[in-house]
């Protein structure tokens, strides 16, 4: 039996050595894992829909096997289907949802040999920054926002806001995420984690869904190592059988590219947002000494920005995203037989069902046709580049509530003066471009809160990312910061 501060002190590939060289039993992680858990989640509230004895009964097995065997996961409360994993995808609208079966990134994840316990916050369907759905409210009505581990009075993000937690809290070394916006890298930046959004159509997304929002959607992982990382996308990569497109094809492992000689790359930065506004001074001081450890490092670096309309996109990212919702929504409805209860969706939702009944079908498909124009004047910008680098968000982890899902003006809570594309100006750009992006844990403020810096390569370029990344986690380690609940 492993202690929580032995157990923390390994990543999942460690664990999982652990498990296979007999000096730990899953069980043993398994229990390990859930006494973290009762200790810190009424703090965090980022885990949802525990299913202990079914995970007790895997744990205990003596069939598993793969990179990852023994290893206590947990899954986003959104996405990745799984039959014995009910879910609510952060709305009441889907309270004790089952599914009729598995996603193929379910089963791929379960062949690695991880023992899945339950599932993590979201906000409802995936659309805020933060994980404060009123799904998760206590019996009595009391908000139960999920809060960051290094500062309980700040969000973890969003939407992967309690798989981010979960992992900076020590009860997993890594979960499930997605990203539709920034879903995987604004909470890892929030929590001190790696976290990677891979390339448009890298992961499979059926058999439930051909894509998410016009293929902008995509799901990940948070991690503490980058080692993790690249060995959960070498189990998981591929398309599943009838997917609509693909990811430029890698038959390498992502895992072994790590040890690889790494080139001399191209790599442009700035601190400034998107939206023209200055930055955060501390997101400002990441970028300059991320930029600075990069040169260190032997890369050519040089300070430029692309020249993108950010207004523009995220104009075009908020039409798909409210049609989305509203399909969502709408087959919720007929599922039931019963007209919508407003009172079963949070207030954003509802803003964004309102604004998706505004929309036609040409509205959708030239919003569409935007982000493909991004995504083209991306390509051409960055044949100059291998990397752009960015903070993460324009400011350190938001305070609890500031980001509420409280406004039903879906364009306002997105695009307006205090709305969110001021604080995450950077992150929708890889959704909309396909390009895979990476959020690094290089920087914490004087406050002691994380602040990510971010990385954009070219669509198909995973390697140059983690390469970049392993680089980057020998030069400025993180792995031994600990959040102090």
């Amino acid at each position: 039996m492993v202690n929580a501060d032995e157990y923390r002190s390994f990543d999942g590939l460690g664990l999982a050595n652990l498990v296979r060289t007999r000096q730990v039993s899953p069980a043993e992680l398994l229990e390990t894992a859930l006494g973290v858990y009762s200790q810190t989640d009424a703090a965090i509230h980022a885990v949802v829909y525990p299913q202990l004895d079914s995970a007790r009964q895997h744990a205990s097995r003596h069939d598993l096997g793969g990179p990852f065997a023994g290893v206590p996961f947990l899954l986003k409360d959104l996405g990745c289907e799984a039959t014995a994993f009910p879910s609510s995808m952060g709305s009441r609208l889907y309270r004790d949802h089952h599914y009729s079966g598995n996603s193929e990134l379910f089963d791929r994840i379960e062949a690695t040999g991880l023992v899945t316990f339950g599932r993590t916050t979201s906000p409802e369907f995936g659309i805020g920054p933060t994980s404060e759905a009123g799904v998760y409210d206590s019996d009595d009505g009391t908000s139960q926002p999920t809060r960051n581990p290094w500062n309980l009075a700040h969000v973890a993000g969003g939407s992967s806001g309690g798989s981010a937690a979960a992992v900076a809290a020590g009860i997993v070394p890594m979960a499930h995420g997605s990203d539709g916006g920034g879903s995987v890298r604004i909470p890892a930046s929030s929590c001190g984690l790696f976290g990677l959004k891979p390339s448009r159509a890298r992961l499979p997304d059926g058999p439930f869904a051909g894509e998410g929002w016009a293929g902008m959607a995509i799901d990940g992982f948070l991690t503490r190592s980058v080692a993790d990382s690249a060995a959960l996308l070498d189990a998981t990569h591929g398309p599943d059988i009838g997917a609509p497109y693909f990811a430029p094809a890698f038959d390498g492992s992502y895992l072994a590219q790590l040890k690889a000689p790494t080139g001399r790359l191209r790599i442009a930065y700035t601190s400034r947002s998107f939206t023209g506004a200055p930055t955060h001074p501390e997101c400002h001081a990441a970028v300059s000494h991320a930029a600075t450890i990069c040169s260190d490092l032997g890369h050519d670096v040089f300070e430029d920005s692309p020249p993108i309309d950010v207004f523009r996109l995220m104009q075009a990212w908020t039409v798909i995203v409210a049609c989305g919702t509203h399909l969502t929504v709408r087959a919720r409805q007929a599922e039931l037989h019963r007209p919508l209860w407003e009172a079963h969706l949070d207030a954003v939702t509802r803003g964004a069902m309102i604004y998706g009944a505004t929309l036609s079908g040409a509205d959708y498909l030239q919003a569409v046709s935007v982000i493909h124009d991004v995504g083209r004047e991306m390509a051409q910008w960055l044949k100059s580049y291998d990397v752009l680098l960015t903070p993460t968000l324009a400011e350190p982890p938001a305070q609890i509530g500031r980001f509420a899902p409280l406004n039903d003006d879906f364009v306002d809570y997105r695009m307006g003066p205090k709305g969110v594309i001021h604080y995450s100006p950077y992150t929708a750009l890889a959704n909309a471009t396909g390009q895979p992006a990476m959020s690094v844990p290089t920087w914490w403020s004087s406050a002691n809160l994380p602040v990510g810096t971010h990385y954009m390569a070219n669509v198909g370029d995973e390697v140059v990312l983690l390469q970049l990344a392993a680089q980057l986690e020998q030069a400025v380690p993180w792995f031994h910061r600990v959040a102090a609940l």
